[in-house]
């Protein structure tokens, strides 16, 4: 297996760790707190009020302070957020797996200890995902024995009989999640099922906008001369005002222009959505400077969008993959940029290419409204859609189209294609400055 495949497969194995984020976030915090109380207070409880054989107060504040920053995630700086998850899931590995699992085997395996090391497994089930709760008890458990063999003597390791019963439990939770996982899959065809349906139904009467705008565009001109000359010769014609005799000029065009745009987004949303099952067709060399004039030269732009597009393709360079869907990832980063740019009058959109002896990378930045910090380590987890997203709701100056709140898997698709080519995809951002995308490529 090369790096590049190790590399992928590694991403398509953590995906669900980080993904799980969104959701251990918001309980992250009072977990936090019962933590950091929990490990010194029980410290008492079992010297002081219910003896037992073994106690260690220096464990219990290593595993107290280590929460401590988890209380405060929301302040960490934004280039460490990105750290978070991996924090949070070490700070779990040492609070559940090892900490109870050598207080289990120090104490010798008493019933206090076991009934503790039961209810860890079953927060450790809880809380993570199939393939993490797998490794933290693996390495959790083998961390904890190896520390009792060097801080007992004489060695008895008798009470390992006990995990047995801790790996049978952990094995029925790994199980269960993986049985969640395919719910979430099958979820995904529902959705994708939903959104064939809808498409279809949605493109028949936007069909027959376009071909009504079209027919009124070709006879409107000659009505409203009509109209103007009934008007000089004073017949009895209902009187118009002159404003609206202007809007109507323009009005065919754009709704003409309104009808390709929606056509525009459902095939982005029906790509979006068809991918989550993977891509079947081979892969062939595609030229990144062509799939961006592509992806320029259809997208449906609206009015002065096209020129706030400045681009830099005179380092071109060739990837393996697919044409079409890196025209549907450029597809999502200009949809995303023009909603975040939505009220902010001078924002713009810069694309550059930039290849190297290592890799080959395209620049995507936008110097719109920015993403929030918080939102930042989840932009890449399908169904997720940020708060910020739908800040433009409120803004005088966007369309509505430009506000809706997104349905959450446009980056993850943007995500799953890079890692389909052997790449990666990152974003950063500074609120209120800029959101930059920087896609990652392996050398063909």
């Amino acid at each position: 297996m090369n790096l590049s495949k190790l590399s992928q497969w590694t991403n398509r194995a953590f995906a669900p760790a980080l993904n799980n984020m969104q959701y251990a976030k918001r309980r992250m915090r009072p977990l936090a707190v019962v933590a950091v109380i929990g490990f010194p207070l029980y410290y008492y409880v079992w010297r002081d009020l219910f003896p037992q054989p073994y106690e260690n107060l220096w464990l219990r504040v290593v595993g107290s302070v280590l929460f401590v920053p988890i209380i405060f995630h929301d302040r960490w700086p934004a280039a460490m957020q990105k750290y978070l998850p991996w924090y949070w899931y070490a700070s779990a590995l040492y609070a559940l797996p090892f900490f109870f699992g050598f207080m289990l085997l120090k104490n010798g395996g008493t019933e206090v200890w076991v009934e503790s090391a039961l209810i860890a497994v079953f927060v450790m089930v809880l809380l993570l995902d199939w393939l993490m709760l797998v490794l933290h008890f693996v390495v959790g458990i083998s961390l904890a024995v190896a520390a009792y063999c060097l801080t007992t003597q004489p060695v008895e390791l008798g009470y390992l009989a006990h995990l047995a019963i801790f790996s049978f439990a952990i094995g029925i939770g790994a199980l269960a999640n993986y049985d969640l996982e395919r719910v979430r899959i099958e979820q995904e065809r529902a959705m994708l099922a939903t959104a064939s349906s809808v498409a279809h139904e949605l493109r028949t009467p936007l069909l027959a906008i376009r071909a009504g705008a079209a027919g009124l565009t070709r006879f409107l001109p000659a009505l409203l001369d009509s109209y103007a000359i009934a008007q000089r010769g004073q017949l009895p014609v209902p009187k118009i005002r002159i404003a609206h005799l202007l809007s109507m000029q323009g009005v065919l065009a754009r709704v003409e222009q309104e009808a390709l745009h929606s056509n525009g987004i459902i095939d982005m949303l029906l790509a979006n959505a068809r991918f989550t099952g993977g891509y079947t067709q081979p892969f062939s060399r595609c030229s990144i400077e062509e799939c961006v004039r592509v992806a320029l030269a259809r997208y449906p732009f609206r009015d002065d969008e096209q020129q706030r597009v400045h681009c830099d393709l005179t380092s071109g360079f060739e990837f393996e993959g697919s044409e079409m869907l890196m025209v549907h990832v450029l597809f999502n980063l200009l949809k995303n940029a023009f909603r975040y740019m939505s009220g902010v009058s001078h924002a713009d959109i810069t694309i550059r290419l930039l290849p190297s002896s290592r890799d080959n990378r395209l620049i995507f930045r936008d110097t719109g409204r920015g993403i929030d910090a918080d939102a930042l380590p989840h932009v890449f987890t399908r169904f997720y859609t940020s708060a910020a997203a739908s800040e433009a709701v409120g803004s005088p100056d966007a369309s509505p189209a430009d506000v809706s709140p997104g349905t959450g898997i446009g980056l993850a698709f943007c995500r799953d294609v890079m890692r389909s080519f052997g790449g990666t995809i990152e974003c950063s951002s500074v609120k209120g400055q800029y959101t930059e995308f920087v896609l990652i490529f392996p050398l063909p």
